[in-house]
C-alpha cells in the first residue's frame, strides 16, 4: 500500500499571517472575517494571527515576501478581490497578484496561500466572500493550516 501524507487541520500553536487588500474592502473584509473564523475554529489563538492591510492586490506579493523572510509566521494567507471593470486593468492586477504570490510560495520556506478573488462581477465576489458560495477566506485559512502540517511532514519535522 502506498504511503499517504496529508495535512492536519489542527491549528494549535500555529502563527498565521494574513495580507489583505483594502481595495474592494466591502468584499475583502468579509474574506478576512472568514479567514479569522477558520483559524479560531481550528485552534489558532487570536494572538497568533497577524493581519496586515495593503492598499490593493498588486501590493500583496511584495508584502507577503517581506513577511515570509521575517520568519515570524508558519504560513501566510493572501486575501484580495479583483473585479473586472471596463478597462484592461483587471488583467494586469489579477495576473501580477497571482504570479507574485506564486513566486513567493515557490521561493519561501512556508506555505503562502492565494485567496485573491478574480471575478467578473461584484455579485460573484460577494457570493464567494460569504454569500451563496461559502467564504473563500475561510477556505484559504484552512488550506494554510493543512499546508503547514504537510510541509512539516515532508521535511521530517513533527506535525
Amino acid at each position: 500500500m502506498a504511503q499517504e501524507i496529508t495535512g492536519s487541520l489542527q491549528g494549535d500553536g500555529l502563527r498565521i499571517g494574513i495580507v489583505v487588500s483594502r481595495f474592494n474592502e466591502f468584499v475583502t473584509s468579509r474574506l478576512l472575517q472568514g479567514a479569522l473564523r477558520a483559524l479560531a475554529d481550528h485552534g489558532v489563538r487570536e494572538d497568533d494571527a497577524t493581519v496586515v492591510w495593503v492598499p490593493g492586490a498588486f501590493e500583496i506579493p511584495a508584502t507577503a515576501r517581506r513577511m515570509a523572510h521575517a520568519r515570524r509566521w508558519d504560513a501566510l494567507v493572501c486575501l484580495g478581490a479583483v473585479i473586472r471593470g471596463e478597462t484592461p486593468h483587471f488583467e494586469y492586477v489579477a495576473g501580477e497578484a497571482a504570479r507574485g504570490v506564486a513566486a513567493v510560495a515557490r521561493e519561501c520556506h512556508i506555505p503562502v496561500i492565494f485567496g485573491v478573488l478574480t471575478t467578473e462581477t461584484v455579485d460573484q465576489a460577494v457570493d464567494r466572500a460569504g454569500a451563496k458560495q461559502g467564504n473563500k477566506g475561510y477556505d484559504a485559512a484552512t488550506a494554510a493550516i493543512q499546508m503547514v502540517h504537510l510541509y512539516r511532514q515532508l521535511d521530517g519535522s513533527n506535525s
